[in-house]
Protein backbone atom coordinates (compact mmCIF):
# COMPACT_ATOMS: atom_id res chain seq x y z
CA UNK A 1 0.00 0.00 0.00
CA UNK A 2 1.44 3.52 -1.07
CA UNK A 3 0.48 5.98 1.44
CA UNK A 4 1.21 9.70 1.55
CA UNK A 5 1.50 11.81 4.49
CA UNK A 6 1.63 15.34 4.06
CA UNK A 7 3.47 17.86 6.21
CA UNK A 8 2.09 21.42 5.76
CA UNK A 9 3.93 24.34 7.70
CA UNK A 10 1.60 26.74 9.41
CA UNK A 11 2.02 30.09 10.57
CA UNK A 12 2.29 29.01 14.05
CA UNK A 13 4.07 25.15 12.90
CA UNK A 14 3.51 22.04 11.22
CA UNK A 15 0.38 20.47 10.84
CA UNK A 16 0.07 16.67 9.82
CA UNK A 17 -2.30 15.51 7.44
CA UNK A 18 -3.41 11.98 7.53
CA UNK A 19 0.43 10.74 9.16
CA UNK A 20 1.05 7.23 8.36
CA UNK A 21 -0.17 4.07 7.94
CA UNK A 22 2.08 1.85 10.04
CA UNK A 23 4.28 1.75 13.01
CA UNK A 24 7.42 2.15 11.40
CA UNK A 25 6.69 5.26 9.23
CA UNK A 26 4.98 7.02 12.15
CA UNK A 27 8.54 6.46 13.83
CA UNK A 28 10.09 7.89 10.63
CA UNK A 29 8.03 10.62 10.65
CA UNK A 30 8.68 11.42 13.65
CA UNK A 31 12.63 11.67 12.92
CA UNK A 32 11.79 13.66 10.04
CA UNK A 33 9.48 16.38 11.94
CA UNK A 34 12.41 16.50 14.95
CA UNK A 35 14.95 17.06 12.53
CA UNK A 36 12.92 20.38 11.20
CA UNK A 37 12.84 21.54 14.50
CA UNK A 38 9.60 23.06 14.37
CA UNK A 39 6.58 21.74 16.36
CA UNK A 40 3.67 20.31 15.68
CA UNK A 41 0.15 22.08 16.76
CA UNK A 42 -2.30 19.97 14.95
CA UNK A 43 -3.28 17.35 12.68
CA UNK A 44 -6.32 16.81 10.26
CA UNK A 45 -7.97 13.61 9.18
CA UNK A 46 -9.23 13.93 5.32
CA UNK A 47 -11.85 10.90 6.17
CA UNK A 48 -12.85 8.67 8.48
CA UNK A 49 -10.58 4.85 7.48
CA UNK A 50 -8.47 3.62 9.86
CA UNK A 51 -5.02 4.53 7.76
CA UNK A 52 -6.20 8.18 7.89
CA UNK A 53 -6.58 8.38 11.59
CA UNK A 54 -3.24 7.67 13.13
CA UNK A 55 -0.98 9.31 15.15
CA UNK A 56 1.66 8.49 17.46
CA UNK A 57 2.80 10.34 20.51
CA UNK A 58 5.87 11.52 19.48
CA UNK A 59 3.85 13.67 17.64
CA UNK A 60 2.65 15.22 20.83
CA UNK A 61 -0.34 16.23 22.25
CA UNK A 62 -1.87 18.13 20.06
CA UNK A 63 -5.23 18.87 18.54
CA UNK A 64 -6.32 16.40 15.88
CA UNK A 65 -8.94 17.87 13.67
CA UNK A 66 -11.38 17.14 10.45
CA UNK A 67 -14.88 18.04 9.65
CA UNK A 68 -17.46 17.67 11.88
CA UNK A 69 -19.33 14.69 9.68
CA UNK A 70 -15.53 12.96 9.46
CA UNK A 71 -15.19 13.64 13.67
CA UNK A 72 -18.79 12.26 14.11
CA UNK A 73 -17.82 8.81 11.79
CA UNK A 74 -14.64 8.40 13.28
CA UNK A 75 -15.69 8.54 17.19
CA UNK A 76 -18.70 6.06 16.28
CA UNK A 77 -16.68 3.59 14.80
CA UNK A 78 -13.19 3.91 16.42
CA UNK A 79 -13.12 0.48 17.90
CA UNK A 80 -13.47 -0.87 14.34
CA UNK A 81 -10.87 1.06 13.31
CA UNK A 82 -8.30 0.12 16.21
CA UNK A 83 -9.95 -3.41 15.35
CA UNK A 84 -8.78 -3.10 11.67
CA UNK A 85 -5.44 -1.21 12.13
CA UNK A 86 -4.73 -4.48 14.38
CA UNK A 87 -4.84 -6.68 11.78
CA UNK A 88 -3.92 -4.64 9.01
CA UNK A 89 -0.18 -3.26 10.39
CA UNK A 90 2.11 -3.26 12.99
CA UNK A 91 3.66 -1.18 15.85
CA UNK A 92 0.64 1.55 15.77
CA UNK A 93 -0.15 3.05 18.93
CA UNK A 94 -3.92 2.04 18.94
CA UNK A 95 -4.83 4.10 21.76
CA UNK A 96 -3.74 6.95 19.83
CA UNK A 97 -6.72 6.12 16.55
CA UNK A 98 -9.35 8.41 15.96
CA UNK A 99 -8.99 10.74 18.52
CA UNK A 100 -10.40 13.99 16.54
CA UNK A 101 -12.60 16.46 16.47
CA UNK A 102 -14.49 19.23 14.31
CA UNK A 103 -12.23 22.06 12.63
CA UNK A 104 -13.46 25.49 14.50
CA UNK A 105 -14.65 27.32 11.51
CA UNK A 106 -12.50 29.82 11.20
CA UNK A 107 -9.82 27.01 10.41
CA UNK A 108 -7.79 26.78 13.28
CA UNK A 109 -3.99 26.70 12.69
CA UNK A 110 -5.10 24.39 9.49
CA UNK A 111 -4.51 27.40 6.39
CA UNK A 112 -6.13 27.24 3.17
CA UNK A 113 -9.41 26.19 2.38
CA UNK A 114 -11.51 22.94 3.21
CA UNK A 115 -12.85 21.28 0.31
CA UNK A 116 -15.64 18.93 2.11
CA UNK A 117 -17.57 16.18 0.13
CA UNK A 118 -19.24 13.03 0.64
CA UNK A 119 -17.10 10.73 -2.11
CA UNK A 120 -15.36 7.95 -0.79
CA UNK A 121 -15.94 8.42 2.62
CA UNK A 122 -18.85 10.57 4.82
CA UNK A 123 -17.38 13.96 5.45
CA UNK A 124 -13.97 13.69 3.27
CA UNK A 125 -12.75 16.30 2.51
CA UNK A 126 -9.57 17.79 0.88
CA UNK A 127 -7.21 20.95 1.72
CA UNK A 128 -6.52 23.50 -0.88
CA UNK A 129 -2.95 25.53 -0.13
CA UNK A 130 -4.25 27.86 -3.34
CA UNK A 131 -1.23 30.66 -2.11
CA UNK A 132 1.84 27.23 -2.54
CA UNK A 133 -0.47 25.84 -5.10
CA UNK A 134 -0.60 22.74 -3.43
CA UNK A 135 -4.09 20.35 -3.40
CA UNK A 136 -4.22 17.77 -0.62
CA UNK A 137 -7.05 15.37 -1.90
CA UNK A 138 -7.06 12.85 0.65
CA UNK A 139 -8.34 8.68 -0.97
CA UNK A 140 -9.35 11.11 -4.42
CA UNK A 141 -7.41 11.11 -7.73
CA UNK A 142 -5.12 8.36 -7.27
CA UNK A 143 -3.35 7.02 -10.39
CA UNK A 144 -2.74 3.30 -8.67
CA UNK A 145 -6.83 2.94 -6.87
CA UNK A 146 -9.62 3.23 -9.01
CA UNK A 147 -12.62 5.38 -7.75
CA UNK A 148 -14.22 3.52 -4.22
CA UNK A 149 -17.39 3.56 -3.56
CA UNK A 150 -18.85 3.00 0.12
CA UNK A 151 -21.91 0.26 -1.31
CA UNK A 152 -23.69 0.95 2.47
CA UNK A 153 -24.83 4.15 1.26
CA UNK A 154 -26.77 4.74 -1.92
CA UNK A 155 -26.60 7.71 -4.52
CA UNK A 156 -22.62 6.71 -4.74
CA UNK A 157 -21.59 7.57 -8.65
CA UNK A 158 -23.63 10.90 -8.26
CA UNK A 159 -21.71 11.88 -4.95
CA UNK A 160 -19.01 11.04 -6.54
CA UNK A 161 -18.85 12.66 -9.47
CA UNK A 162 -20.31 16.12 -7.70
CA UNK A 163 -17.41 15.40 -5.14
CA UNK A 164 -14.55 15.66 -8.58
CA UNK A 165 -16.62 18.70 -9.59
CA UNK A 166 -15.94 20.48 -6.38
CA UNK A 167 -12.25 19.47 -6.26
CA UNK A 168 -11.78 20.50 -9.65
CA UNK A 169 -13.06 23.49 -9.13
CA UNK A 170 -10.28 23.62 -6.60
CA UNK A 171 -7.70 22.22 -8.48
CA UNK A 172 -7.75 25.46 -10.74
CA UNK A 173 -5.77 27.04 -8.21
CA UNK A 174 -3.15 24.18 -8.42
CA UNK A 175 -0.23 23.00 -9.77
CA UNK A 176 0.35 19.98 -7.88
CA UNK A 177 -2.03 17.45 -6.29
CA UNK A 178 -1.19 15.06 -3.20
CA UNK A 179 -3.19 11.56 -3.41
CA UNK A 180 -4.05 9.70 -0.05
CA UNK A 181 -2.23 6.82 -1.93
CA UNK A 182 0.21 6.59 -5.12
CA UNK A 183 2.64 9.44 -6.81
CA UNK A 184 1.73 12.88 -7.00
CA UNK A 185 0.89 14.89 -9.91
CA UNK A 186 1.80 17.83 -11.10
CA UNK A 187 1.34 20.14 -13.98
CA UNK A 188 -1.02 18.56 -17.08
CA UNK A 189 -0.88 14.95 -14.61
CA UNK A 190 -3.20 16.74 -12.15
CA UNK A 191 -5.83 16.95 -15.58
CA UNK A 192 -5.46 13.53 -16.32
CA UNK A 193 -6.22 12.19 -12.76
CA UNK A 194 -9.84 13.84 -13.31
CA UNK A 195 -10.05 12.75 -16.53
CA UNK A 196 -9.03 8.80 -15.00
CA UNK A 197 -11.79 8.76 -12.66
CA UNK A 198 -14.37 10.26 -14.75
CA UNK A 199 -14.32 7.74 -17.25
CA UNK A 200 -14.25 4.95 -14.97
CA UNK A 201 -17.36 5.97 -13.16
CA UNK A 202 -18.84 7.03 -16.61
CA UNK A 203 -18.10 3.26 -17.60
CA UNK A 204 -19.17 2.20 -14.08
CA UNK A 205 -22.66 3.78 -14.75
CA UNK A 206 -22.79 1.45 -17.81
CA UNK A 207 -22.27 -1.28 -15.94
CA UNK A 208 -18.55 -1.85 -17.08
CA UNK A 209 -16.26 -1.74 -14.29
CA UNK A 210 -12.69 -1.95 -16.34
CA UNK A 211 -10.00 0.41 -15.46
CA UNK A 212 -6.41 0.40 -16.46
CA UNK A 213 -5.42 0.54 -12.89
CA UNK A 214 -6.48 -2.69 -12.39
CA UNK A 215 -4.19 -4.48 -14.18
CA UNK A 216 -0.88 -6.02 -12.81
CA UNK A 217 0.27 -4.96 -16.90
CA UNK A 218 -0.18 -1.43 -16.47
CA UNK A 219 1.74 -1.43 -13.06
CA UNK A 220 4.60 -3.50 -14.12
CA UNK A 221 4.55 -1.69 -17.44
CA UNK A 222 5.70 2.39 -18.61
CA UNK A 223 3.47 3.51 -15.40
CA UNK A 224 6.06 2.21 -13.32
CA UNK A 225 8.65 4.17 -14.38
CA UNK A 226 6.91 7.02 -12.82
CA UNK A 227 6.17 5.34 -9.61
CA UNK A 228 10.02 5.04 -9.19
CA UNK A 229 10.29 8.57 -9.91
CA UNK A 230 8.63 10.56 -7.67
CA UNK A 231 9.94 12.95 -5.63
CA UNK A 232 8.92 15.00 -2.22
CA UNK A 233 7.08 17.94 -2.62
CA UNK A 234 8.27 20.59 0.15
CA UNK A 235 5.87 23.55 0.42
Amino acid sequence: MWSNATVVRGDDGLILVDPGIDGAELDELANDVERLGVPVVAGFSTHPHWDHLLWHSRFGDVPRYATAACAQTAGDARERAQAMAAESASGIPLELIGLITPLPADGGPVPGELVEHDGHAVGHAAVLLADRGVLIAGDMLSDILIPLLDPRRPGQLDAYMSALDLLEAAAQHATVLIPGHGTVAQGPEVAARFAADRAYLDALAQGDGTDPRLSQEWLAGPHQSNLNQARPVSG
